[in-house]
């Protein structure tokens, strides 16, 4: 059976008809192919305008005269239109009953040989749980590297945790503070949960510490400040004073408080415990060791919930140092300056961005440092064309930076980091802040759908016939779907919001309404037995718009997953398949299939309705999604 797709096949046929209109000056690098337009009829359109110069006609006749000899070459060809200089070409019934049984239509076979492709997610920090935030991470990072492997790329998965840094000694400061000595074990409490308690409970004393300096500011006292911190202060007083627009005036208020909150007594403790850190302090790293050990369990936990894995592990515990040598290559170099103070900066003006910050003045590494070091470190080990790093939009600016750094700094191979940006998720309710502990919690969320999945499925009363083991498998596979085809449906450059009572709703284009068309399908073949069988003659079928239609969309698996590939955007997978399972329920509704008296008919459907399952189950896995055999 051939395995060439339709635009394979035509390609060669156009090459053919053209070559004998106007000779062997035709070549391939001049056929253009492009979906048909709505408005007119046909399964693919030629783009004649290119080969104008070969015809010495106009786009009209050079396509109507191409046309003519397609007609001629293949009897695949049912007609043709053209429309101006396009070439609307519509194949036959026959051509796509061929289609349909042949191995181009398996959806499993891969395009190989392609180049390898690093993709970089979920990158948690060990000073929270992870939230709701952290799951459009994850889903978009686990669903892009199949979509990358399902193209034909070799992928590696990466999960770099930020395991170090001034945000994990927030946590580890108010736990010891605390004195209450609390674990996992002694409250029942999950690890990363227990750790984001104290990240909360630190931000709320910090801002209890700054609130009377704050106050003091605002009536012009700037006394609780050192010399260095009141003329900052002063300056950002009088630019609030003399601002007119209202977000300017907020942003300077906002650095008055960063300058406040890095005056406490607080804040000041943990920049020293950093510096312990960083020193190898050996009860710093022994409270760091034990903490994040809490985190790594509670990690894994929520990654076995969500169904994501990684290849490799990196931390920025062991990649800054390497950040460190490189930071100090760069000042050999000259590519990077020291200033007074002692902190190393690197001036990107000339790329349209800043001077950005590398290294602080009492020498600890920042951000940026520990990027470089991990970025260097992972195209030694892993050498990919391609470094995949998905991350909110709100590090837009971060990776532009990272980019330019590191092609100053001599790695080439830096042109292939491609920064993979995502809105953020809202709720109904508003946006959510960890430091005040109003984040939705991954788990919860998790559990939640799941339950709101087993109260709508018991509602609708489908699940009598299922024993309990198979009901809550069930409701944790619908649960998981609707949560990642709700987030997975919306590109990822959109913020966006989610509805949990949406996501589950079994009609329209949601999880659920895909994995119910599955289940749909897989109850006939089981209904079907014996009696139908799964050949049938295509030379004698009649020609439905629905079963062409089908056909027709299958079809488009490959192109759709390329498409999704190229753009890294599982939407595209997503929107693909509610509309063949939208499709689908159409053709269900409108033909009968195992009561269908005509067997050979009967056989076609029923073929034709396990083609449409196999391409549903294989989109649905590059979404990470499971399909239930039964609802």
């Amino acid at each position: 059976m051939k395995t060439e797709s339709k635009e394979e096949w035509l390609n060669k046929l156009a090459l053919s008809a053209i070559t004998e209109l106007y000779g062997d000056k035709a070549h391939g690098d001049l056929l253009v192919f492009q979906k048909t337009r709505k408005e007119f009829p046909g399964d693919i359109t030629l783009v004649c305008f290119g080969l104008t110069r070969l015809s010495g006609k106009n786009p009209a006749q050079t396509a109507e005269e191409i046309g003519e000899q397609l007609l001629k070459l293949s009897s695949d060809v049912a007609r043709y239109n053209v429309a101006n200089g396009f070439l609307n070409i519509e194949l036959t019934f026959r051509y796509w009953t061929n289609y349909i049984q042949s191995e181009a239509s398996n959806v499993n076979i891969p395009d190989t040989g392609k180049s390898k492709v690093m993709i970089e997610y979920s990158s948690p920090n060990t000073n929270k749980p992870l939230h709701l935030g952290h799951i459009r991470n994850n889903l978009l990072g686990f669903s892009v590297s199949r979509i990358q492997e399902a193209a034909g790329h070799p992928t590696v998965k990466v999960n770099l945790v930020n395991d170090r840094g001034i945000h994990i000694c927030k946590s580890m400061l108010a736990w010891k503070l605390s004195g209450k000595e609390e674990t996992p074990e002694n409250t029942g409490v999950k690890g990363d949960h227990l750790v984001g308690k104290y990240y909360v409970e630190f931000d709320k004393s910090l801002k209890a510490e700054a609130a009377p300096i704050l106050a003091a500011i605002e009536a012009e006292d700037f006394s609780a400040l050192d010399q260095d911190a009141q003329a900052k202060a002063k300056d950002f007083v009088q630019k609030i004073a003399l601002a007119k627009d209202s977000a300017k005036q907020k942003e300077l208020w906002d650095d008055v408080k960063m300058l406040v909150n890095n005056q406490t007594s607080l804040m000041k403790q943990a920049q020293q415990m950093l510096l312990k850190w960083e020193e190898g302090d050996a009860d710093v790293i022994g409270l760091w060791r034990m903490m994040n050990g809490w985190v790594y369990a509670g990690f894994e936990e929520t990654y076995a919930k969500l169904g994501v894995t990684f290849d490799r592990f990196y931390y920025e515990s062991n990649t800054y140092v390497l950040g460190k040598d490189i930071v100090d290559q760069g000042l050999q170099s000259g590519v990077l300056y020291r200033k007074e103070d002692g902190s190393v900066w690197i001036d990107l003006t000339a790329e349209g961005l800043d001077h950005k910050l590398l290294l602080r003045s009492d020498g600890t590494s920042v951000y940026m440092t520990q990027d470089l070091g991990t970025a260097v470190l992972r195209h030694q080990e892993l050498n990919c064309s391609t470094y995949v790093y998905v991350v909110g939009n709100e590090q837009d600016y971060h990776f532009k930076v990272l980019t330019h750094t590191l092609l100053k700094l001599g790695y080439d191979w830096a042109k292939g980091i491609f920064h993979l940006s995502y809105g953020m998720v809202d709720l109904p309710s508003g946006k959510m802040k960890s430091r005040e502990g109003t984040v939705v919690d991954a788990d919860d969320l998790i559990e939640e759908i799941i339950t709101e999945a087993e109260k709508r499925s018991e509602e609708l009363g489908k699940t009598e016939h299922l024993d309990l083991e198979e009901k809550t498998l069930l409701y944790r596979t619908l649960g998981l779907g609707a949560l990642k085809y709700f987030i997975l449906k919306v590109d990822p450059k959109k913020r966006m919001v989610f509805n949990p009572s949406e996501s589950i709703d079994l009609n329209g284009n949601t999880g659920p309404f895909i994995q119910y068309t599955y289940a749909r399908i897989r109850s006939l073949y089981r209904k079907s037995g014996e009696a139908i069988p799964t050949t049938f003659d295509a030379a004698v079928l009649e020609d439905e718009p629905l079963h062409r239609s089908l056909i027709r969309l299958i079809e488009q698996y490959r192109e759709t997953v390329s498409l999704a590939a190229d753009s890294y955007s599982p939407a595209i997978v997503a929107n693909y398949a509610y509309e063949l399972a939208r499709e689908f329920n159409q053709f269900y509704h409108d033909f009968s299939i195992l009561k269908e008296s005509d067997k050979n008919a009967a056989a076609f459907r029923l073929y034709l309705a396990g083609k449409v399952g196999d391409t549903l189950k294989r989109s649905m896995y590059l979404l990470g999604i499971d399909m239930p055999e039964r609802m």
